[in-house]
């Protein structure tokens, strides 16, 4: 007889108790524990793991090959990645309600088959005929593509014994459940074990495992923060699904590099690649209007320039406001008391308002600068010309301080038309003769230097 037992585990984090609190004792949230009934004595836990066991082996016998990769047709996906699809790994797609995650897996299934690879798509939230819909929406039709409408665990593993495919996709891993676990699907238990399983085929096998996870009203991919830990790569869109632009970041990847992100734009015929992002972000552009900053931002080893824009208006409240999309409103309020104590701006005064054009979200201080000179430009009405690009993090003191990879951002300037850029001084330095002779270069130390500058 298997044991039956009645615990409490946090939905968020997954954290194991066997009384109810209200507060997580690991994540510090409130109301987050679920009763579950968790089975002991079992025979043998997970289906997929191999009954042999490993070995000990020296670090010096041990073979060092090139990791061979699964080149598709979509190249922004390739170089997202790190150069294509690693057999065996185990990949996580993160994103909101209807951004693209199962269009772009559908894409990337057509791709694959096309070449040859038996592609197992199991789509267990929907119909194999509303599947089918789709993939004719999206001109796909291939002998090599099975779909499977299933979400029993073992049902699946089953066909995968029959099938033995080179790629499987499970859309969404948060509808598949292990009928020996009593749990409901999407249960922090259902979701640990059901991962936990494709990591051993896709492992054990060779088989590239894609994962659709679904998120919370937070952003954060539902589920215990195992999950992330489980698989090889997590791959999150991001930008509002309003728009017609998606981005694609990397937040971890074992087999390349992180914060990489691709631009796609969503048509009716899927997700086009979008190879220039600095040219789509900057193409409805107005030169004439206050409150717009350009500034060359990295994402991961990609230029990209942004437009910043800032409305700062009297406020007839007592408190006023600050809000901001695409950048952490923290950081905004930070930057607005600098500006005030340095420049003597009365900003308590006023309500502002900044938001990076696109959907894209900017993590990086190094638009520090551009959004100071956005809230400037917009509190005084004057126009930044529209031939300059801004780049630098600011210091509490007010100092501008220096920026990595100087060089990569001015040749995206330049490649884009700009004739002047604003520069930490400390960067100066460093920038070759050959890029100095084609935009005007301006160091500056503080952030009333930059100011005066601009708005003169």
């Amino acid at each position: 007889m298997k044991k039956q037992k009645n615990v409490w585990f946090c939905s968020d984090c997954g954290q194991k108790q066997l009384k109810w609190s209200g507060q997580c004792p690991s994540c510090q949230q409130w109301n987050t524990f679920q009763e579950e009934i968790e089975l002991s004595s079992l025979p043998r836990r997970f289906e997929s793991q191999s009954l042999q066991s490993s070995r000990p082996v020296k670090i010096t016998e041990v073979k060092l090959n090139e990791t061979p990769r699964i080149l598709t047709s979509i190249g922004e996906y390739d170089r997202l990645i790190g150069g294509g699809i690693v057999p065996g790994s185990l990949i996580l797609v993160g994103g909101d309600p209807g951004i693209g995650k199962s269009t772009l897996l559908l894409q990337l299934s057509h791709s694959l088959a096309s070449q040859g690879l038996i592609v197992l798509y199991v789509c267990g939230e929907e119909s194999v005929e509303q599947t089918s819909l789709r993939a004719q929406r999206l001109n796909i039709q291939s002998e090599n593509l099975l779909l499977l409408s299933e979400s029993n665990f073992s049902l699946i593993k089953s066909q995968i014994d029959q099938l033995n495919p080179d790629v499987l996709i499970i859309d969404s891993i948060q509808i598949v459940y292990k009928s020996e676990i009593t749990s409901a699907p999407g249960s922090v238990s259902q979701v640990r074990e059901t991962t936990a399983e494709f990591m051993h085929l896709a492992k054990g096998r060779g088989i590239a495992t894609f994962l659709i996870g679904h998120v919370t009203k937070s952003g954060e991919i539902a589920g215990p923060r195992v999950l992330e830990h489980l698989v090889d790569t997590v791959l999150y869109f991001e930008g509002d699904k309003q728009h017609h632009y998606r981005m694609i970041r990397v937040v971890k990847n074992r087999f390349g590099p992180t914060d990489e992100i691709a631009v796609f734009q969503m048509k009716q015929s899927g997700l086009c690649e979008v190879p220039n992002p600095s040219e789509i972000f900057l193409e409805e552009r107005r030169k004439e209007i206050s409150g717009s900053v350009i500034i060359p931002t990295l994402e991961g080893s990609r230029p990209i320039l942004v437009e910043v824009q800032a409305l700062v208006t009297d406020t007839v409240f007592s408190t006023p406001s600050r809000r901001s999309a695409g950048i952490d409103q923290n950081r905004l309020a930070l930057l607005l008391a600098v500006l005030e104590k340095r420049m003597g701006y009365q900003l308590h005064r006023c309500d502002v308002f900044v938001s990076v054009a696109g959907g894209l979200r900017i993590v990086e201080p190094a638009i520090d600068l551009g959004i100071l000179l956005a809230a400037a430009s917009s509190l005084k009405n004057k126009v930044i010309d529209p031939e300059t690009t801004v780049v630098g993090e600011v210091g509490l003191g007010g100092e501008v301080r220096s920026v990595h990879r100087i060089e990569s951002r001015l040749k995206e300037a330049i490649h884009m038309g700009f004739e002047r850029c604003i520069i930490p001084k400390r960067n100066v330095k460093g920038i070759a003769e050959d890029l100095r002779k084609k935009i005007e270069i301006r160091g500056v130390e503080f952030v009333e230097e930059a100011v005066n500058a601009m708005l003169k």
